[in-house]
């Protein structure tokens, strides 16, 4: 089993809204491979709702109690975005999967790559706070724009 992010399944769970459906992501999903979460709703976030990013560092220092995840009004959702972690973490560990394929540049779901918290559409390397999770927990993290060919076979 994969968990997947929701919104790359075509599930309006993205903060606008709306989705970044991938096909090849929903295939898995209809081909019963994957498992559609996302840690923002899963946290309590609404949809739609405010974008976040991590305050000037990443997922690692949210975990480690180190930065907080804000809104562009400097609302604070850290806590959301911690127990969305978590219960992505609790889904992956009861469906006994070994591999996460999230959304790039997520504040939860980004890997190797994820927005500075300026808003600005700036990058830095690191990962959101799911992404962050799993990876601790030994679960191999992909995005959408990695090399997903071995994977989806």
């Amino acid at each position: 089993m994969i968990i997947v992010s929701a919104c790359l399944c075509g599930i309006n769970t993205k903060y606008n809204g709306a989705n970044n459906l991938d096909e090849r992501i929903l295939k898995l999903l209809r081909e019963g491979k994957a498992i559609p979460v996302c840690p923002e709703q899963l946290g309590g976030q609404s949809t739609p709702r405010a974008a976040h990013e991590i305050s000037k560092a990443t997922g690692a220092d949210v975990l480690d109690g180190k930065a907080r995840v804000v809104g562009p009004e400097g609302d604070d959702a850290t806590e959301e975005f911690l127990k969305g972690a978590y219960e992505t973490l609790k889904i992956t560990k009861e469906c006994g999967a070994k591999v996460a394929i999230l959304k790039a540049r997520s504040p939860s779901c980004g890997h190797g790559k994820i927005y500075d918290g300026s808003f600005d559409g700036n990058k830095i390397d690191g990962n959101g706070v799911t992404a962050e999770l799993l990876e601790r927990n030994g679960i191999k993290v992909y995005t959408e724009e990695d090399n997903l060919e071995d994977i989806m076979k």
